[in-house]
């Protein structure tokens, strides 16, 4: 019988510690491969050869150290000695042995320096002899498996692919549903569980499968549904009958295998995707990015409709350090460098350990929880070896940590089920780190405990009901991305109704429901009806203070950065600030965000750590990124706004920007320009205008230059048809034209608007008009987030813009050169909104709130002069785009000249120490923003810091 890997790891950690000090000795190589080969159960006089002569192919003969016919050849060196020479002299003998006996795997070794190669992959794994058990499994080829050096995320992805095959194989057969859901589950557990020493001996599964089912798979489905009564069954009380290789499987316990299921009918290609499967290693499959197994037989479109993003290990980790982590692993550093009184300290941080409780309302496959559980064990192992070194203890009645301190909901059945089997996973895997810390065998089977993973909808759950708030710690998790326009109407409804805020019920992303329902479980508060009231802030702020109810619960989501920048922030945050009371504590700023699954999802996102502000600290971490893709960099604030910059430079760090009708700046009023509303009937490339003016000459002196944003930036052309000042007898004589307008009709008189309804009577007029008499100033309302400034322009009638365009008619040098500075680009991205990741420049939130200097004429001369030079710069590019003058990698070194001049006199402007950075310009311009928006306000503090100066130098 085989041995299972806990016993073969702890053979090889006893190994290395037996061979720690040799050095080479040609008599002692033999003793020490034949103890090396003793570690997996396997006597050497059965595999190898000692001192193997081979011919070399310079006609020379060479002695293979160690050579295993077909598998391994081992080259022993001396310590110090170049091992990549050794390596060198192996695959020179590996030429002169005959093909049939070539091996696949060549090490190469000093006795404490070991390099394996896998000639067959290329892949080549190095390690010390201390740590030969961390990398056993590398030598899973000697028990007759194959074995690869993958990551760990490949090995996972691959045995998300490998069950994808068997799902959608079953699928196609009409075998779907519950069924088939519970079927997957109960087979990843068994797969995981045949080659991580759950089962005894190793891949019993595997012979399950391959020994005792038929070819044709038509008997797979009933020995299945057999091993899983076997699973679900005590040993002592099951049948004598009971044929051993069933017999042979331990009790599992836990619910998974309790239900009975409908007996799937496997073909042969069933069959061999199943052994497929478990021929893979599972032992290297991480349940920390297990999700990917699930999103793996999700086709795409599912995946947009529940808003499902998977993400990477690394992200997670980005969640969970700030939010309890970080402090956890210092405070614990912290103990084990006392001098006294360090074993009392450990036992009362194991004892906090225990009584953490983590939830994530939004679960999907558990992998925050995963990963969260798993984090938690690493500290309680690190407290157990502290306080008992290697001691062969039994730490099973020590390790106090369990998985049902961990809870979740999530809304499909099958990730719920997935969620609690890969918690399953990672104890096991904790378990065996304990094993091998005090040189055990324990195993947490049958199972007793389990996360308390509730299948449901989260929206319309008390959260209370799962885990009371006074018993809940930490809130975790990635709520669904889906936008406001791709939500459901149910989805819709449910965000009005969390929200409250009443009329249209705002445009808020479904995540943000998640926000306010946890903001109400920290706060106690159920107000669903709130009315926020910009002018009773601190009223409101002083009634919450009083809030008793409130929990020290801390949370950290993951959300689309949408909630951070636009019309959204004023949208969101007075419910956070003002209804819950609730406070930033940490946030990473947008980055992109990884996944780990098939079909990976690329979107931008924010992580967002909060609680009530009875409980905030007195110092924030904001971790920002140079490089979207990059790593962040930390800084530590006294206070975080919603817009994720320091607020330190406002007096109400919960000031948002909300839309306003007109400018507040003094600023002339921005518009957009025309929306025909036509379905396309009245508009036309050079091409089309050409052809149609050829058949109606008459419609010519109608036709105008129609730009649009993309138009404008590209270079592009366009032609509409612009009838508003055509008398009846002209059209009455231009066929073609009568057809167009009819068509302009019909696609009106289709539509659900009553404004668009009431158009189709008048196909001649546009649904709004802006048709400039003078040349105006244009803004793309869509522009590439790449490059660094949007291209501003000047246009000339008769050209007609779109409203795609912003538009600022008879505009001034001035004018422009302050909206194309980087001062208002900064506003712009921080402030305004997005469309996916573009900049998308709203009047209302990024014009008409934007803080205008105050400047004397010299200023704004000089600024004109400036903004002049930009616009020669471009000129000198004759047969250049927009497009190709404002690309990052190709802007003209003039150009970014220019506008790196005019920069910093509009910078100077607003104060004359220079901006590092745009977050710099941004919380400058917010502190400027507060000033209009509540001077009094403003002024009020001022004055009191002025008169505790006073006070302050008097004494």
């Amino acid at each position: 019988m085989r041995l299972g890997w806990d016993e073969i790891k702890r053979r090889a950690k006893a190994f290395s510690h037996d061979w720690k000090h040799a050095h080479y000795e040609r008599g002692q190589t033999q003793t020490f491969y034949n103890e090396f080969f003793e570690i997996f159960g396997i006597k050497r006089k059965q595999v190898a050869i000692y001192e193997q002569r081979v011919k070399l192919l310079n006609n020379r003969h060479g002695f293979i150290d160690l050579f295993w016919p077909g598998v391994l050849l081992v080259e022993q060196k001396s310590a110090n000695l170049d091992l990549g020479r050794a390596q060198g002299q192996a695959l020179d003998y590996v030429e002169g042995v005959h093909p049939t006996q070539q091996p696949r795997w060549v090490l190469s070794c000093d006795f404490q320096t070991w390099v394996l190669l896998d000639l067959e992959t290329g892949r080549e794994l190095k390690f010390a002899l201390a740590d030969l058990h961390k990398n056993i499994l590398a030598f899973d080829f000697m028990l007759g498996r194959k074995v690869s050096f993958e990551t760990q995320a490949a090995v996972t992805i691959k045995a998300a692919e490998l069950m994808g095959k068997l799902h959608d194989a079953l699928a196609d057969t009409g075998y779907v549903g519950h069924d088939l859901e519970q079927v997957l589950v109960r087979l990843l557990f068994c797969l995981f569980a045949d080659d991580t020493g759950i089962f005894q001996p190793k891949d019993i599964f595997l012979q399950l499968i391959e020994n005792d089912t038929r070819p044709d798979g038509s008997d797979v489905g009933r020995v299945l549904n057999d091993l899983f009564d076997v699973l679900d069954t005590p040993e002592n009380a099951r049948q004598s009958t009971l044929q051993a290789e069933l017999n042979a499987f331990p009790y599992v316990n836990g619910g998974l295998f309790g239900e009975r299921v409908r007996t799937p009918h496997f073909t042969q290609a069933m069959r061999d995707h199943l052994l497929d499967a478990a021929r893979h290693d599972w032992s290297g499959v991480s349940p920390a990015i297990f999700g990917s197994l699930f999103q793996s037989v999700m086709d795409a479109k599912q995946r947009r409709a529940k808003g499902a993003h998977y993400t990477s290990e690394a992200n997670i980790m980005k969640v969970i350090g700030p939010l309890f982590l970080d402090d956890l692993q210092a405070e614990l550093a912290a103990i084990i460098q006392r001098r006294s009184g360090r074993e009392r300290e450990l036992a009362k941080f194991q004892e906090k350990l225990v009584r953490l409780t983590f939830f994530d309302p939004a679960c999907g496959c558990g992998n925050f929880l995963v990963i969260a559980y798993r984090e938690i064990r690493r500290l309680e192992l690190e407290a157990l070896r502290a306080q008992y070194a290697d001691q062969q203890i039994d730490a099973a009645l020590l390790s106090r940590v369990t998985v049902d301190q961990f809870y979740g909901i999530e809304y499909e059945e099958f990730p719920a089920r997935i969620a609690e089997v890969a918690m399953w996973m990672m104890d096991h895997i904790a378990n065996n780190a304990l094993n091998e810390a005090f040189r055990l065998n324990y195993a947490r089977i049958p199972l007793k405990d389990s996360a308390h993973i509730l299948h449901g909808d989260a929206l319309e759950t008390d959260w209370a009901t799962l885990l009371p708030p006074d018993r809940c710690k930490y809130i975790l998790g990635n709520p669904p991305f889906v936008g406001a326009k791709y939500q459901s109407e149910f989805q819709r409804a449910q965000v009005r109704r969390i929200a409250g805020l009443g009329g249209s019920g705002g445009t808020l992303d479904y995540v943000a429901a998640w926000f306010i329902k946890a903001g109400a479980y920290i706060s106690g508060s159920n107000t669903l009806n709130f009315k926020y009231n910009s002018s009773a802030i601190s009223d409101q702020r002083s009634a919450i203070s009083d809030q008793r109810s409130a929990r020290p619960i801390r949370v950290a989501f993951v959300s689309t950065n949408s909630i951070t920048q636009g019309e959204q922030v004023a949208q969101l945050w007075p419910i956070l600030f003002n209804r819950h009371g609730l406070e930033i504590e940490f946030a990473h700023r947008t980055f992109s965000w990884g996944s780990e699954a098939r079909g990976a999802a690329h979107v931008h996102v924010v992580i967002i750590g909060f609680t009530h502000h009875n409980f905030e600290t007195s110092e924030k971490r904001l971790f920002s990124y140079p490089s979207i893709k990059g790593d962040p960099v930390e800084s530590r604030h006294v206070s975080l706004t919603a817009y994720l910059f320091d607020g330190h430079g406002v007096v109400n760090r919960h000031l948002v920007v909300k839309e306003e009708s007109g400018p507040i700046n003094g600023a002339r009023k921005l518009v957009s320009g025309s929306q025909p509303i036509d379905g396309g009937a009245l508009i036309f490339t050079s091409r089309e205008r050409s052809e149609f003016v050829a058949g109606e000459p008459g419609a010519a002196r109608w036709m105008r230059r129609f730009v649009g944003a993309e138009d404008f930036i590209n270079g592009g052309e366009r032609w509409i048809l612009a009838l508003q000042d055509a008398a009846p007898v002209e059209l009455r004589g231009m066929t073609n034209v009568r057809e167009r307008l009819e068509a302009v009709r019909d696609f009106r008189k289709k539509s659900q608007r009553k404004s668009t309804l009431a158009l189709a009577d008048s196909p001649s007029r546009f649904n709004v008009e802006v048709i400039p008499s003078s040349p105006f100033l244009v803004i793309p309302e869509v522009s590439s987030e790449r490059r660094e400034y949007i291209p501003l322009g000047w246009l000339e009638p008769p050209t007609i813009p779109s409203n795609k365009l912003r538009l600022l008619p008879n505009a001034t040098l001035w004018e422009f050169g302050l909206l194309t500075s980087r001062a208002h680009m900064a506003w712009t991205a921080h402030i305004g909104g997005r469309l996916k990741s573009d900049f998308q420049y709203g009047i209302g939130l990024n014009y008409n709130t934007f803080p205008w200097p105050d400047t004397t004429p010299a200023q704004r001369a000089k600024v004109e002069a400036l903004a002049q030079a930009v616009l020669d710069a471009r000129a000198v590019h004759t047969t250049s785009s927009l497009a190709d003058l404002y690309d990052p990698d190709t802007m003209p070194g003039n150009l970014r000249r220019a506008h790196t001049a005019l920069d910093l006199a509009v910078d100077r402007l607003y104060r004359a120490a220079p901006f590092a950075t745009d977050r710099d310009r941004v919380e400058h311009l917010f502190g400027r923003y507060e000033a209009l928006v509540n001077p009094l306000e403003r002024l009020g503090v001022a004055r009191n810091r002025r008169n505790a100066r006073k006070a302050k130098d008097g004494a």
